[in-house]
């Protein structure tokens, strides 16, 4: 108890600097959050967490305990120090409550607080407390336990002690998101929390991380004493790996702490991610720089020396290097420079030197030592460089396809006269006779149609080269205009919404995944760029009388039924109020249930293909932009596709009946 004693009060009140007040961060919500839908929703959690996070990391604490209650009030406690609570020199309020309601203050900006930290620096635990309509934060350090509460960034009374005699030490933070701010304000998404906390538990070694939502009584606990090279084994639990266990290596270099697992699979694509002090850069920055230029280096270097690269015309490129591998990166520094307020990239030019020099010397020992890994990985790559010179001759096949027939493609691209691609889309449509419809119902101002026969080839399972001999996948290419592979340009594309819409049935689904995959593996700016898009045809049309409904889901029949019946017969006993007018002394006749229009059925007709429908009825459900539903494809859907696709289309047979029996319960109307 000293020794923890002795540890909380070397962090106290000096440790923390105040730079503004709150009030900016319930006027733009956005700036601090992101946006005020349920990803902003889910991030107030995110900022509590990386603060538990962040003592973890700092050596003083081991648990994180997150909790969603019934009522839409979210916990979470860790046993880390505990924030301060004896009053702020320069605030004269107790530290707590400076904390919590003053924007940039926290022990990140100085002092001894933090030598890393992750979060928004500092504003995170203020900002969730500025969104929330009430918070309460119970802090136990040095033998005691005080506790505050708030509303919207305020101080509902004075910190208060409730525990003179506690044990141990932590914090403990309850917060229920301001309805005025979110108007999702308890719609937080079970599986969304627990793959994050998922992630973070793999980035923080040693830490247990518990989750649970007492809505569904779900509950899961993490604890990865492997780190990284545990999360190498969960992405490739459904790929075949050449060697296992993954290469691992935990080192500091110049004040940097590298955590790398790489472990290379049967697979064609490449699967990276990166992190700064537990934060995702997805779109890398200096430390993945580092990285690749290293293993390039250390497998060329180790080819020629085992005499498996015989000269300069078989040096192995870089994305040679990058087929088939799995690799998690993970940095720890004192000060992460991020471009962007996503933190999307890391720029710390010490950090491309340091990853650069730990990744040569530990993977150049670990393949001089794994002769047998090595010789397996350099086929490998010896095999990606052979295809790639066969995909570059492929894709000049293709290109040069495309410009010898000026995007005519006669019978298959049916194009829009638009030329401005931010103001032209293009429809995929799952085969000929819904390619048909399309074409007669569609705006032919800005809209393009470009039919799919049958299900395009399975990307994951094929190289560049094999891929580029599949002519439903050369035609989608060539009518994109934006070339592929290493001449892929974003900027050249001619359509700036690309709407994949596929049938509402079981090969509809597997066809739009097969599309997601090919976009995500070979087209992924587009997905960044905000361009991709689904399209969500109608399952139903309901017909009574005159009142016709198109429905997107059976949720949405079932409501949309009892309304209609309701609404036929209001009409119904309205109408036969008039005719039944009571003449004077009469008693008014009672309302009667069970009239013939209130009896009536509503028709009801399943639409399973596109081709079903006419040419009008394709352009109101699903094209007419004033009123169809299309849904912005982000890289997380296409994340989930990808994973979906590795379960259901790989060798493993366990994955995938696992997956089937999980979700059994889940289909309806299933085509035998």
């Amino acid at each position: 108890m000293a020794e923890e004693n002795k540890k909380t009060s070397s962090y106290g009140a000096k440790d923390i600097q105040v730079l503004e007040g709150l009030e900016p961060v319930r006027k733009r919500p956005g700036m601090y959050i992101g946006s005020t839908g349920v990803e902003g929703l889910h991030h107030l959690i995110w900022e509590v967490v990386d603060n538990s996070i962040d003592e973890a990391m700092a050596g003083h604490g081991t648990l994180v305990d997150v909790v969603i209650h019934k009522d839409g009030k979210v916990t979470i406690t860790d046993d880390g120090r505990g924030i301060p609570v004896e009053k702020h020199p320069q605030t004269k309020k107790s530290t707590l409550e400076t904390v919590l309601t003053t924007l940039h203050a926290g022990g990140k900006f100085g002092g001894s607080g933090y030598k890393v930290s992750g979060g928004l620096h500092g504003v995170g635990v203020s900002v969730v407390n500025a969104l929330s309509d009430w918070m309460r934060v119970e802090v136990t350090r040095d033998g005691k336990t005080h506790a505050q509460e708030y509303s919207q960034g305020k101080a509902k009374g004075p910190v208060k002690l409730i525990d003179s005699k506690a044990k141990g030490h932590g914090t403990k933070i309850s917060f229920h998101a301001d309805k005025t701010i979110f108007e999702e304000n308890e719609s937080y998404d079970w599986k969304t929390v627990l793959e994050h906390l998922k992630q973070q538990a793999y980035l923080t070694k040693g830490v247990f991380v518990k989750v649970s939502d007492e809505r569904s009584g779900e509950s899961q606990e993490f604890k990865f004493d492997g780190g990284v090279q545990s999360y190498v084994e969960d992405l490739d639990k459904n790929k075949n790996p050449l060697f296992a266990p993954p290469f691992y290596v935990d080192k500091e270099r110049n004040s940097v702490q590298v955590e790398i697992a790489i472990q290379y699979t049967e697979e064609f694509s490449e699967t990276l991610k990166a992190f700064a002090n537990n934060i995702y850069n997805p779109e890398g920055g200096t430390h993945v720089i580092g990285f690749r230029t290293a293993l390039t280096r250390v497998l060329n270097n180790y080819g020629k020396k085992a005499g498996l690269i015989k000269n300069g015309d078989d040096a192995l490129s870089g994305d040679d290097v990058r087929e088939g591998l799995t690799a998690v990166i993970s940095v720890k520094l004192a000060n992460p420079q991020f471009e962007g307020q996503t933190k999307a990239k890391l720029g710390n030019t010490n950090v491309r030197t340091a990853v650069d020099s730990v990744m040569s010397d530990y993977f150049g020992n670990y393949l001089e030592e794994h002769p047998t890994e090595a010789k397996r990985i350099i086929s490998k790559t010896m095999l990606a460089a052979r295809a790639r010179l066969a995909a570059r001759q492929a894709r000049e096949t293709v290109l040069r396809k495309g410009i010898l027939e000026g995007m005519t493609l006669p019978g298959k691209l049916a194009d829009c006269s638009e030329r401005d691609p931010s103001k032209s889309e293009i429809f995929i449509v799952e085969g000929e006779s819904a390619g048909g419809s399309a074409k007669s119902g569609r705006d032919r101002q800005f809209q393009a149609i470009l039919p799919l026969r049958g299900k395009i080839l399975n990307v994951e399972k094929a190289r560049l080269d094999r891929m580029l001999s599949s002519e439903e996948i050369k035609v989608l290419i060539i009518a994109l205009g934006a070339g592929i592979a290493e001449q892929f340009d974003v900027d050249k594309i001619r359509y700036h919404r690309v709407i994949i819409m596929t049938d509402a049935d079981v090969d509809g689904a597997h066809i739009r995944t097969l599309l997601l995959t090919f976009f995500y593996r070979y087209m992924r700016a587009v997905i960044d760029r905000g361009y991709l898009y689904i399209g969500q045809p109608p399952l139903y049309q309901l017909k009574l009388g005159k009142d016709v409904r198109w429905v997107y889901s059976d949720a949405e029949k079932d409501s949309a039924m009892k309304e209609m019946l309701a609404t036929a017969a209001s009409k119904k006993e309205s109408k036969k109020a008039k005719t039944e007018e009571p003449t004077e002394g009469e008693t008014p006749a009672e309302n009667i249930e069970g009239t013939e229009t209130s009896t009536k059925t509503v028709s009801i007709q399943r639409y399973k293909g596109l081709g079903e429908m006419n040419p009008n009825q394709l352009w109101e459900t699903t094209m007419d932009p004033s009123i169809r539903i299309i849904h912005r494809v982000t890289i997380e859907d296409a994340e989930r596709a990808d994973e979906m696709f590795s379960t259901l289309m790989g060798d493993d047979v366990a994955p995938r009946k696992k997956f089937i029996e999980d979700n059994a319960q889940f289909v309806q109307n299933l085509d035998i």
